[in-house]
């Protein structure tokens, strides 16, 4: 469904050194019948999914730990964050680039996923959605370590916690990725585990 009542007056391209940032300058028609023209910035880094793994025997899940730049920039005295498995969609539909990303980043070659939901994680500023899966793993899907792919960079770690565990690290603040949470408050609302 179009706005009929935004009109986009010119983008320029700021950065396209990793991913694109845009000045958007455009045209809004406000409530009161007024037309008020503004500039906001937005970064466009594409579309991507994430997935929770979850064992209902053991009561557990996977969780990841990697270096996150911007959040060592804000003040994480190491950089490394925890979190669910994820990455971005690279022209893939998001079902089959989660699945690429759950062997790639924790060794475990998953064929059935549940789509639960999608969410944008920064609408003031990221042009992102993201789309949320959950899956149950077992010891037998394990096919490699996982870490990630090194011609991209990545050096991941691959966690296995309790589920209730999981749930004491977002109190104590040892997890605080926002699709993390999202994820794991999810299995509790929904009584998965």
């Amino acid at each position: 469904m179009e706005n009929h009542n935004i009109k986009i007056i010119k983008t320029e391209v700021l950065s396209d050194n990793w991913y694109t940032l845009n000045k958007v300058t455009y045209e809004k028609l406000k409530t009161d019948g007024t037309i008020q023209t503004q500039s906001r910035e937005a970064y466009d880094r594409g579309n991507g999914a994430v997935i929770l793994l979850y064992n209902k025997d053991q009561k557990t899940v996977i969780l990841t730990r990697q270096f996150r730049l911007p959040t060592y920039i804000n003040g994480n005295s190491t950089g490394m964050l925890i979190e669910a498995c994820a990455g971005l969609l690279d022209n893939d539909n998001p079902e089959d680039c989660i699945k690429r990303e759950t062997e790639e980043e924790t060794g475990y070659k998953i064929s059935q996923v549940e789509k639960i939901f999608e969410s944008y994680m920064s609408p003031g500023s990221v042009t992102e959605i993201l789309h949320f899966f959950i899956a149950e793993y077992s010891k037998e899907m394990k096919t490699t370590d996982g870490g990630g792919l090194e011609e991209e960079g990545e050096d991941i770690e691959v966690l296995e916690f309790s589920f209730e565990e999981a749930l004491a690290m977002i109190d104590t603040g040892e997890i605080k990725d926002a699709k993390t949470i999202m994820l794991l408050q999810h299995i509790r609302v929904k009584n998965i585990l």
